[in-house]
């Protein structure tokens, strides 16, 4: 078991980066060497916040000169792989945000590396943390089969938020960012492996690549009967009308995380703090009477305490430090992490193609 403190270089300054850098912070087991950025801005910004680290402007200078027992990847996801693996290949454990690369082929290498150098990688799926999400997954796994999943994230993102919408759809559609989070959340409900996708997209803004889009809908079928909808556009013509709908229908009733978004303001749903909130759940039972009126009434579940986005980090980055200093075994978690992009990626496949696209079992 590992005691001493795990020096770690934090890659990316910018929301995810910075919120998990407060995190290393105030976790004691964790101690910051530096902070890597393609923005001086950005890593001053943050450095002058945590009280004066050391910053750079290219990550393997910065890896060559701190030599970190870990490295925490917040950069955009066309660096994940690249910067996982040499980061393992120096002798560093790995945290990186979603998704873990841009291709299946990039992520198997990723999860042999850390095989072959036995280094741990843990992937940002931040949902598996909070308390409100395990409760709505737990629920969901009570609810029968099969299991119809209804899930979107519509962004209203302007300014700042549409610039780093477009930066990220470069290189990946926002149901392959955003879907391995809630395609994860299928995967967990289910406990099935799945069979086929469909999904359609299309492009709603000039300045995109002509073969991007920015709206997408996915649908996945599971080899238990189960089916997953999930649904996410970008940028300043989207709606703020239900952007935010996560709910899982079985033969028993169903579990819905309850939003208000009467009233929205304008915006609001590019809110990164907003996305993680539950606040109540529904429980709805399908029991029924002889005339097939219902017999239960709905129970309300309130999500007390619940973590706001640095302190989801920073439960997460505290499970981080756990599975470095307690050895865990994350062969299943990166198989997770596989499964889930084969599938968004797949999902990606029909819209360019518009056909179903079968899925096999895929695994390291």
């Amino acid at each position: 078991m590992v005691s001493k403190k795990v020096n770690i270089l934090v890659v990316g300054c910018g929301n995810m980066g910075t919120s998990h850098s407060r995190a290393y912070q105030k976790i004691d087991g964790f101690n910051i060497v530096g902070l890597v950025s393609r923005s001086a801005e950005s890593r001053e910004r943050l450095s002058k916040e945590l009280g004066g680290l050391p910053t750079f402007g290219n990550f393997e200078e910065a890896l060559d000169v701190t030599k970190p027992d870990a490295v925490s990847i917040n950069t955009y996801p066309d660096t994940h792989a690249e910067y996982a693996i040499k980061a393992m290949e120096a002798g560093a454990h790995v945290f990186v945000e979603k998704p873990l690369a841009e291709t299946v082929e990039d992520a198997i290498a990723v999860a042999e590396t850390a095989m072959k150098f036995n280094k741990k990688v843990l992937v940002g799926y931040i949902s598996r943390f909070h308390p409100g999400w395990i409760r709505f997954v737990d629920e969901g796994k009570n609810l029968g089969k099969p299991l119809v999943m209804r899930m979107n994230l519509n962004q209203q993102s302007t300014g700042k938020e549409w610039a780093v919408h477009k930066n990220l759809m470069d290189t990946m559609s926002p149901i392959v960012d955003c879907g391995v989070h809630y395609v994860d959340m299928m995967c967990q409900m289910t406990g099935a492996n799945p069979t086929q996708v469909f999904a359609i997209g299309a492009r709603l803004h000039k300045d995109l690549k002509p073969d991007m889009y920015n709206y997408g809908q996915l649908q996945v079928v599971f080899d238990d009967g189960s089916v997953g909808w999930y649904e996410s556009g970008w940028g300043p013509m989207m709606s703020e009308n239900a952007y935010f709908i996560k709910d899982a229908i079985g033969p028993k009733g169903s579990i819905s995380i309850e939003k208000d978004t009467s009233g929205q303001p304008r915006g609001k749903s590019a809110d990164v703090e907003d996305h993680g909130v539950v606040n109540k759940l529904r429980l709805h039972h399908a029991d029924t009477d002889e005339h097939d009126n219902l017999i239960k009434p709905d129970e309300i579940i309130e999500i007390e305490n619940e973590p706001d986005h640095d302190q989801l980090c920073q439960i997460e980055q505290e499970y981080f430090l756990k599975v470095i200093q307690e050895d865990v075994d994350m062969t299943e978690h990166l198989n997770v992490a596989i499964q889930t992009l084969q599938i968004v990626l797949a999902c990606d496949e029909s819209v360019r193609t518009k056909k179903i696209v079968p899925l096999d079992p895929i695994s390291f």
